[in-house]
């Protein structure tokens, strides 16, 4: 297998397409997994879904996600269409305007989305401040102490505005501290954001993940931890992608996702469709992770290796496709 990875070399992918097939890739990854997330027991993932989720399945009553619809994202979708909307409609990542976004959609009594710790978090901090700071402005970067996937499941679209600009990293920070002001966080979002900006300036996959590991490593010893995630993904690739998920931990800390991610992203690397059913099998913290090798695969192979048939059963896909076309036009002017 690894000989197979070192040899994989693809086509060129124009960078408009490359964009967008990393947000749509983003979201169809998180919501192919929408019913079967969070299912951590393979004999009972296996008894769901016989041979595995084959993808937009509607969650089931007592599922996390129960009362969403298939097509539907999960929670981590559900900010990542914040994310979107915000970066359009102010031109660029807005701290405060997506934190605010974001905090008015998880307080609100009509939100039928799961409330994870960095939601809740997030809202507790910003509740806190306007007490103790009635009328003054709040500057979102007092997320909650969390090293999960929140931020890294909707860093595509912010990548692809920026990152060109020389503060690259400095806004990834920024826009993991909204929900997640927590240094491990920081350093695997910036990890990631490294990847991202690898394959938009036309590095194959192989060699964005390699570039990111030296360049993360220098980071501190968080950055140590990331680079040494990636090693990790690399040395398994003997293993299947199921074998090497239950390895490094199915659940969501970034300790566990990311190298999992990463794994199943270069196992399935010509082939977006069979690495986000191949994660989904896999079980646990499957959105999350599919959410993150769809951004990568995205990227890497274009928008036309997304199936469009998936597109079409995204029930956001008017409001993704034509965000996804307004952001093209305001980086690459088409």
């Amino acid at each position: 297998m690894q000989q197979q990875i070192l040899a994989f070399k693809n086509d060129y992918v124009p960078l408009a397409d490359q964009i967008r097939g990393a947000v749509w890739g983003e979201f169809v990854g998180d919501a192919f997994c929408l019913g079967s997330h969070w299912i951590y027991d393979p004999a009972e993932l296996e008894r769901r879904f016989p041979g595995g989720p084959q993808g937009f399945e509607a969650p089931a009553e007592g599922h996390y996600h129960a009362g969403k619809r298939a097509g539907e994202q999960t929670h981590y979708g559900d900010g990542a269409l914040l994310q979107l909307r915000s970066l359009i409609q102010r031109g660029r990542f807005d701290a405060a305007d997506f934190g605010a976004r974001f905090v008015a959609l998880i307080e609100s009594p009509d939100y039928r989305g799961y409330r994870d710790h960095a939601a809740k978090g997030t809202v507790a901090n910003a509740r806190a401040f306007r007490q103790a700071h009635p009328g003054e402005n709040y500057g979102y970067q007092d997320g909650a102490d969390d090293d999960q996937l929140a931020t890294a499941c909707r860093l595509a679209p912010v990548a692809a505005l920026h990152f060109r600009d020389y503060d690259y990293l400095a806004v990834v920070e920024r826009a993991t501290r909204v929900c997640q002001n927590n240094e491990r966080a920081v350093a695997y979002l910036k990890a990631h954001a490294m990847v991202l900006r690898e394959l938009f300036t036309g590095n194959d996959l192989e060699s964005a993940f390699r570039q990111a590991a030296q360049m993360i490593a220098e980071d501190g010893v968080h950055g140590i931890e990331v680079a040494g995630g990636i090693v990790a993904a690399f040395n398994a690739m003997d293993l299947p992608v199921k074998k090497a998920t239950l390895k490094f931990g199915q659940s969501c800390p970034l300790a566990n996702s990311f190298p999992a991610a990463i794994h199943c992203s270069l196992h399935h690397a010509g082939d977006f469709a069979a690495a986000v059913r191949a994660t989904a099998a896999a079980g646990g913290d499957s959105a999350g992770r599919a959410a993150m090798a769809g951004a990568w695969l995205g990227a890497s192979l274009g928008i036309e290796a997304i199936p469009a048939q998936w597109r079409e059963r995204m029930a956001a896909r008017e409001e993704i496709a034509q965000n996804v076309e307004r952001l093209v036009v305001m980086v690459c002017g088409e």
